[in-house]
């Protein structure tokens, strides 16, 4: 992946939600099949609308909803997008690993990105790396993320290597 060097491990303010979308849309520009995105942080911190942001650069159908209540959906890519899906996940209601695995999502992984809202902790298992959203909301109503790449511990299979 090719994300901007300026954008990982760097605290990014987004001082509104067109910031936040504009960051998932960057970032989708180097995203491609079997990429995880894991989202982490607070009830209105910005997860849905920086799913979006993911939507609006991978070029893909439907508007882009909390999936809160359906656990999952997926998005086709539409003529002229990236040419890849995205699955949008939202893990918060879901009793751990046992159910995210009934998802199956490590099948959608060979053909679309999975953004995963509620996820750390839980989902990180499905790929070998995936790229950590961390999204806060200060006082001030400001957002703020912090991207990471994230390697699973290769003597640790579905733990994370913290290094």
């Amino acid at each position: 992946m090719t994300i901007d060097p300026m954008t990982i491990d760097t605290e990014l303010e987004l001082p509104d939600a067109a910031d936040t979308e504009a960051l998932g849309e960057r970032i989708a520009a180097d995203l491609g099949a079997g990429d995880l995105v894991v989202l982490a942080g607070p009830l209105g911190a910005g997860k849905t609308v920086f799913v979006r942001g993911l939507a609006r650069g991978l070029g893909v159908q439907g508007p882009i909803t909390s999936p809160t209540f359906v656990i999952a959906r997926e998005h086709r890519s539409l003529p002229g997008g990236a040419g890849v899906s995205l699955v949008h996940v939202d893990a918060y209601r879901l009793g751990g690993v046992a159910e995210l695995d009934d998802l199956d999502l490590d099948t959608d992984l060979a053909e679309a990105v999975v953004a995963v809202e509620w996820g750390e902790g839980v989902a990180e298992r499905l790929a070998e790396r995936h790229l950590l959203v961390r999204l806060d909301r200060r006082p001030d109503d400001v957002r703020v993320a912090t991207v990471s790449w994230v390697e699973r511990a290769p003597d640790r299979p579905g733990m994370i290597d913290p290094t």
